[in-house]
């Protein structure tokens, strides 16, 4: 079963979550609290279903309205309970009845406890209240910011204060008679810093003059001249190709005049010669 301090509301939303599904008597969700109303011999509350664990756990929340008197002549409770199942009018409780004007610290048992320590109550001093299990006891802790708290009271755990006991958390207000008001619970295990923010009016008033010193900018415009000419040179490059080809004749000439140095002529043999063998 989950431990209690995982039980996170901060009632933003304004529309009462699942996890308060055994709520009853008119509770409603309204400006960013849970908001109960404190009617004459009437109960009311948000409750949780009986599903967490104490032990070794905590639970804290904010009261930023506990319900007034109004008329009331004996009770105008608002309660931040801790509650087994089924085991009616035992509970781990913080009661505020400002019909008395008490804040009393209750481990409670057939809806009593003669021991429960009791203190002026104060909106200031008690608007965050916390309820704890840890080293084998039970404590109860106020808070004026929800970061600093002061013990109130110590006791050990009771029996069934045990983690293989289911319990609910119960945020209630009743009134024995009077005017119907309201008793507003908020921030439930949600840190101070993540609370909701309210918005007031305020009177600003200056306590001094502000003198500003001016910086003066000045921007010109300018016309350019050039001085001076560049003349560019154009380089042409050009790239060609050729394919050559060679060609030769070689021819005899037959009609030429024998240029010889020797002529050889071819007559009748004359006198005087000897012809003994054919001539060459």
């Amino acid at each position: 079963m989950p431990l209690i301090s995982t039980l996170v509301d901060s009632f933003q939303d304004n529309i009462i979550g699942p996890e308060w599904g055994n709520s009853y008597g008119g509770v409603s969700e309204t400006g960013g609290r849970a908001r109960i109303p404190c009617v004459a011999g009437s109960y009311a509350g948000y409750q949780t279903a009986k599903v967490y664990t104490l032990a070794g756990s905590s639970v804290y929340l904010q009261v930023p309205v506990a319900a007034a008197a109004a008329s009331a002549t004996v009770e105008a409770q608002t309660v931040f309970a801790i509650t087994p199942d089924p085991t009616q009018g035992t509970n781990l409780a913080i009661n505020i009845n400002t019909v008395a004007n008490t804040i009393r610290f209750e481990s409670n048992v057939a809806y009593t406890d003669g021991a429960a320590v009791s203190l002026t109550y104060s909106a200031v001093t008690h608007l965050w209240l916390r309820i704890r299990e840890t080293g084998g006891n039970v404590l109860w802790d106020t808070s004026t910011d929800g970061s600093s708290w002061t013990n109130r009271r110590t006791l050990a755990t009771p029996a069934w204060v045990a983690s293989s006991t289911t319990l609910a958390l119960d945020l209630w207000s009743y009134r024995n008679n009077g005017t119907t008001n309201y008793s507003e619970f908020d921030n439930v295990n949600t840190p101070a810093s993540s609370a909701s923010v309210y918005f007031a009016s305020a009177a600003l008033t200056a306590d001094g003059a502000l003198a500003a010193a001016a910086t003066r900018s000045i921007v010109v415009s300018a016309a350019l001249t050039a001085e001076s000419a560049l003349d560019a040179a154009t380089v042409q490059t050009a790239m060609a190709s050729a394919a050559l080809a060679g060609g030769s004749e070689l021819g005899a000439k037959t009609d030429a005049v024998d240029t010889d140095d020797i002529t050889v002529q071819l007559s009748e043999p004359r006198g005087g010669w000897t012809v003994s063998q054919p001539w060459i």
